[in-house]
Formats: structure tokens, C-alpha cells, sequence
């Protein structure tokens, strides 16, 4: 570029689109190693993007977002761009979604995806990908729908015969031959010889006694009752709207659980039908629902923090004993990702402000304007008294450098599994010095442990088609995904129906006489497989909400 003086001509102009939390990041990274180019941050509200408007043939490279570039595609797709960048590129990965036709609609020299992740939930995704990068090279969606996903999906069932196991491989095999010239992927473990190495630790606690009422009286609830029904009569049903019905309830139901497992606060609302017994039982006690004893992942989590050295037991013992000292200065700094922010205030409030005053804390989340949270990020990084940075991970979990962090620890669980190992490289890569420890804080024996399963299976799909061979087909079958309902964790069939058990240390299993295993039934199958694509956190708590689900509860 140098050479031939390549960027005095004002028209060529690439762009860069990404999250808006790395928008700024963009900009800070090309000024300080690339001197010949001139970025353009384009953010703001729309009056101060109209004004920038003017200001984009003055720049060789425009960095926007996706959501902007999406609002104001009239503008972005007048211009004829040399290089379009997607940063975070799984964003497209919904060919249907209004952003997906925006984007596909942009005119460009050269396009180049950078992502983690290409498949997150279903090989569909990553024709999607191509659909961007070189349209037409895997067909319509028709026909990639019916030359690779059918197949592969078909291997998979449990009772796929031979052939059609066969088919499935040939499948496989074909895509990933179709793709491989087109993908550089680089394994951190491959190219950054001296990255320091990353532990993932599960780090397990029990319920509560509030917790686990809860959780065990949802066996009694109506609620119950018609997810049981949902389960073991959708599949003599055909019509749509009924099966949309059923398969919410169903979701409503493991979402009441999963805010069970994080906080009692989470679920017990006035409108809860025990709401009035458990608070006058609370008051009794004179405790409240603030107390942290009634929170196993508060608990787990307070724990977790002075073990790392981080909170008032180590300053505390620097003053008694001098020979700790150098242990508190080298301690730890955390990374404590939640999915929803009333989590991350329960965590700020009942935990780090009223037990825990002396450690110094950040938040990044969504009420952080986005052209705010590089400066978060960068002060974090910068300044090693700040002990710890709370996020949720839709904001905090793609793409930044944290690696003034050297210990991330979930609080919650995403289904999709690409969502947490994204985060938790937040602080593994390029800068990092030291050991990265992670810690996932699950509830013992509850759907917690089967959503890391799930995180799993669906591992397995992605590495299957971009690795670097093609092992692990004959390991996926959807049983594994229908083993949601497992006798060990939630759901068994007895001569009752459908009942729920939360499997303890002391708790054995049911015996075969008494209980039976949930199968991969026609009504299980039906659910999964008309759900199509995982969504992330925020869709499900909009689609399903819990306020009407509540009221069954009683």
C-alpha cells in the first residue's frame, strides 16, 4: 500500500463491522499499528451519524456496528467498498433475520468473515456465512438443506439405519472438502506457542433448603402437570400453534428452574403463589431473601473470590501476619460473567457491597452506552487495583482483550456453547502472562449439569465440520439432547406420570422397578426438532416470559 500510494485515492474505503462494544476497540488497535490508515468511528445517535456521513471520504476504513450499519443500510449500501470486514461474523449466521439481508446487501471488493465460532447451533449456519462470502458456492439454502444438513441430521437419530449413517458421513465429508479452502483457522495452542496454559474446573454446590423447596415443590405444581402433558402428547398433535404452545411451556418451565438455581430473588415475586409463606417464614428467621445463605451460587461465589485472594479475610491477615504479603500482592483479578444484569446487581448489592467492601469492582453490561465501554475495558486492563469486572456475557463475551484478568468465573450457563468459550477467552490470548483459571458454578444435581452436556454435544457438531478431520459423527445422537429429561437430574416416568427429582450426594437412584428413563419419544423428537436454532438468553426470556407462567405455579 505503501509503494504504490495506494491510499491517496479518497474513494477506496473499506469497512469494519462488529459489536458495539468493539467498536472502539477497532479504532484504538488501527491507530496504534497501522499508521497508514485513517478510521472513522461511526457511532452516535442519528443526528451525529448524518453529520459523520460527510466526514467518510475524508477515512480510508469506516467501523460501525452491526445494529448501526443495519439502521442506516441506505447510506452503507450506496458506497462500493474495497475491503467489508465482519468481526464477531456469526452475527449473520440467521440468513432470514433483517440484519443477515442487510449486511448480504452491502457492495465489496473483498469480504472476509473473522468468527470463532461458524457453527454455533446447525450446519445451516455456515451457509449462511458462505451466503455472504462467495454467494452460490453451497447452493440455495433448498439445496444445502438437502445435500448436507438432512443427511448429517438423519446419521444422527438413534435409530438411523447403516446407509443412512453412511449417507451422513459422505455428507460430512463432502462439506468440509466444499469449505476448507475458503477457512484459515489457527488454534491459539498452534500459533501462540508461549500462551500460558487455561484450566476449566467445574465448581460444584448444593441448593439452598429455600432453593430446594422450590425447586422440588414444582413437582406438585399445575404447571408441572402441563409440561408432563405437553411432553407426552404433542406428537398426536400436527397443527403448528399447538405444538408452538407446548414446546413453550416446556421452555418456561426449565427457565423457572434455571433462575431456581441461580437466585430464590430471581423467581419469588408477589405474584408467586408462596411468596406470602416463604417471606413470613423469612421473618420468623429474621432473615430476607438478601441473605446470601439462601443463594448456594452467592456462597460458591464469595468463596471462590477469597480463595483467589480477592476480599477482607486476605487484607485482613496481611496486617496479622507480614508473611502474606507477597501472597496479596500477586493475587488474582476475575472476570464474572452472569446472563442477566438483575443477577449481576443481586451479585453487586447482597454480595460485593455489604460483604464484601473492600473489593473494588467495574460493570459492563447493557445499561453501559456503547461508546463507553472501551474506556471500561481499557481502565480495567490498566489499573490492577480494580479487583474484579462484572459482565453479562451478550455485552462482555465477544471480543475484547481482559487479559488484566486471570480468572473468569460463570455464574450462569448459556445453552449455546460457543456463548461462554467466547467469553471465557476474553482473558486467554494475545498479552496474557498468566495461568487463566476457569470456574463454572453449577447447582449439584439439577438441569445445570445437563446444560453443560448439551454445550458439549453441540461442541462436537462444530469441530466435526471445521476441524481438521472428520471424527465424531458416530458419537452425536439426538438422545443426547433429549437426555434433558433424565432420571438423574430432573424428570423420570413412574406409575404417577411425569415426576421431578433433584439428585444429591445422599440421593440414590430410582430403582427400575419404580421408575423408568425418559426415552427418545415421538413427543420429545417432535419438540426438538421443530425448534430449529438455539437462541441466545434475551430471546428466550421475551418469547417465554415467566410472569404469566407464575400463576401455574399453584
Amino acid at each position: 500500500f505503501q509503494e504504490n500510494n495506494i491510499f491517496k485515492d479518497d474513494k477506496i474505503i473499506s469497512l469494519v463491522v462488529c459489536p458495539p462494544t468493539l467498536t472502539g476497540h477497532w479504532v484504538a488497535e488501527v491507530n496504534q499499528f497501522c499508521a497508514l490508515i485513517s478510521p472513522l468511528h461511526y457511532a452516535g445517535n442519528p443526528n451525529e451519524r448524518v453529520r459523520l456521513q460527510s466526514e467518510v471520504q475524508k477515512h480510508n476504513l469506516v467501523v460501525a456496528s452491526y445494529e448501526v450499519v443495519r439502521n442506516d443500510i441506505e447510506f452503507f449500501s450506496q458506497i462500493s467498498w474495497n475491503y467489508c470486514i465482519l468481526d464477531e461474523g456469526h452475527a449473520i449466521k440467521n440468513g432470514k433475520s433483517k440484519l443477515s439481508q442487510c449486511i448480504k446487501s452491502l457492495q465489496a471488493k473483498h469480504r472476509v468473515i473473522l468468527t470463532g465460532t461458524p457453527i454455533q447451533n446447525s450446519v445451516l449456519e455456515l451457509w449462511s456465512l458462505f451466503d455472504f462470502l462467495i454467494p452460490g458456492l453451497l447452493g440455495s439454502e433448498v439445496e444445502f438443506n438437502t445435500r448436507y444438513s438432512k443427511p448429517i441430521i438423519a446419521s444422527r437419530e438413534a435409530k438411523s439405519s447403516s446407509s443412512e449413517q453412511e449417507e451422513g458421513l459422505l455428507a460430512m465429508e463432502a462439506l468440509h472438502r466444499q469449505v476448507l479452502p475458503f477457512m484459515l483457522r489457527r488454534m491459539k495452542e498452534d500459533v501462540l506457542k508461549d500462551l500460558p496454559p487455561k484450566i476449566i474446573q467445574d465448581y460444584f454446590c448444593d441448593l439452598s433448603p429455600l432453593q430446594l423447596q422450590l425447586y422440588e415443590d414444582f413437582a406438585k405444581t399445575r404447571a408441572m402437570k402441563e409440561a408432563e402433558s405437553s411432553i407426552k402428547f404433542v406428537d398426536k398433535d400436527n397443527d403448528q400453534s399447538n405444538l408452538v404452545r407446548s414446546t413453550s411451556h416446556v421452555f418456561q418451565a426449565l427457565q423457572y428452574l434455571q433462575k431456581v438455581c441461580n437466585h430464590p430473588l430471581l423467581v419469588l415475586i408477589p405474584s408467586h403463589p408462596q411468596y406470602n409463606a416463604i417471606m413470613s417464614q423469612l421473618k420468623k428467621l429474621k432473615s430476607s431473601l438478601h441473605d446470601i445463605k439462601h443463594a448456594s451460587k452467592l456462597t460458591a461465589l464469595q468463596q471462590l473470590l477469597l480463595d483467589c485472594g480477592i476480599g477482607s479475610n486476605y487484607l485482613y491477615y496481611l496486617y496479622i501476619d507480614p508473611l502474606l504479603d507477597e501472597s496479596v500482592a500477586n493475587q488474582h483479578r476475575a472476570l464474572i460473567f452472569c446472563q442477566h444484569r438483575n443477577l449481576i446487581n443481586i451479585i453487586e448489592n447482597d454480595l460485593l457491597r455489604d460483604l464484601m467492601p473492600d473489593v473494588t469492582y467495574l460493570r459492563l453490561d447493557g445499561g453501559v452506552p456503547a461508546n463507553q465501554r472501551y474506556s471500561i475495558v481499557s481502565r480495567f486492563n490498566n489499573d490492577p487495583s480494580i479487583d474484579v469486572l462484572l459482565l453479562t456475557t451478550k455485552v462482555g463475551g465477544l471480543g475484547l482483550n481482559l487479559t488484566g484478568a486471570d480468572t473468569v468465573i460463570f455464574v450462569e450457563h448459556d445453552w449455546n456453547p460457543m456463548v461462554d468459550l467466547q467469553a471465557m477467552d476474553r482473558a486467554h490470548r494475545i498479552g496474557q502472562k498468566k495461568v487463566v483459571n476457569v470456574y463454572r458454578v453449577i447447582t449439584r444435581g439439577t438441569l445445570e449439569e445437563k446444560i453443560l452436556g448439551l454445550q458439549e454435544f453441540k461442541l462436537n457438531i462444530a469441530n466435526t465440520i471445521v476441524g481438521d478431520d472428520n471424527r465424531g459423527l458416530q458419537s452425536m445422537g439426538t438422545s443426547e439432547v433429549l437426555d434433558l429429561f433424565n432420571v438423574q437430574l430432573m424428570w423420570w416416568w413412574n406409575s404417577n406420570g411425569l415426576g421431578l427429582k433433584v439428585k444429591t450426594n445422599n440421593s440414590p437412584k430410582p430403582q427400575e422397578n419404580t421408575a423408568e428413563h425418559i426415552n427418545p419419544s415421538k413427543g420429545l423428537r417432535a419438540m426438538t426438532e421443530g425448534l430449529g436454532e438455539l437462541w441466545d438468553q434475551n430471546q428466550y426470556d421475551n418469547q417465554y416470559n415467566l410472569d404469566n407462567f407464575l400463576q401455574s405455579l399453584g
